[in-house]
């Protein structure tokens, strides 16, 4: 007799595709406006937005360019294999995990694979978000780091059927 919901094999399968295609759209985003970026303001122009300027650079190093002084095929191979890990996670992680969590993924692991990708094609990330008073960033580490807030955020509530320590 069918009861009308979805066995647990179908959920998990629904979730971890939903987790997959969130984090591909995220990417597929981001390196569209890096595309766009590298055409619009190759010339050295600029625009100001207010609190946010758009200006074309490129970080051959990771966050806040470090190791900028490393070899392009250490960055991208130790980035790779760290994408890779966080891809398998994320895909454990899915099957038990709330929406929450798996937004959160989804948004780290966009994040991550679109840099890695733009990396890939010529050993540099192209950044063009610019503050001022902080290093130029991109939106695939905007999405770094509100995922990350909000895997922090979605571990404090602990809403994922884990219990948390009661002990005064």
């Amino acid at each position: 007799m069918t009861t009308g919901q979805p066995t647990r094999t179908a959920r998990v399968t629904r979730a971890r595709v939903a987790l997959a295609a969130t984090a591909a759209l995220l990417a597929a985003l981001d390196l569209g406006l890096k595309a766009w970026a590298s055409g619009a303001l190759a010339d050295g122009t600029s625009a100001d937005l207010g609190v946010i300027q758009l200006r074309l650079t490129f970080n051959s190093g990771v966050a806040f360019s470090l190791g900028d002084t490393l070899p392009g095929w250490v960055v991208l191979g130790v980035t790779g294999l760290i994408v890779a890990g966080l891809a398998v996670f994320a895909w454990r992680k899915a099957r038990t995990a709330n929406l929450a969590v798996r937004l959160g993924l989804a948004a780290v692991l966009a994040g991550a694979i679109a840099n890695l990708a733009d990396r890939a094609a010529d050993g540099v990330v192209t950044d063009y978000l610019h503050t001022g008073w902080f290093p130029t960033f991109n939106l695939a580490d905007v999405f770094i780091t509100v995922g990350g807030a909000v895997l922090v955020l979605a571990s404090l509530r602990a809403t994922d059927g884990t219990t948390r320590d009661s002990a005064p």
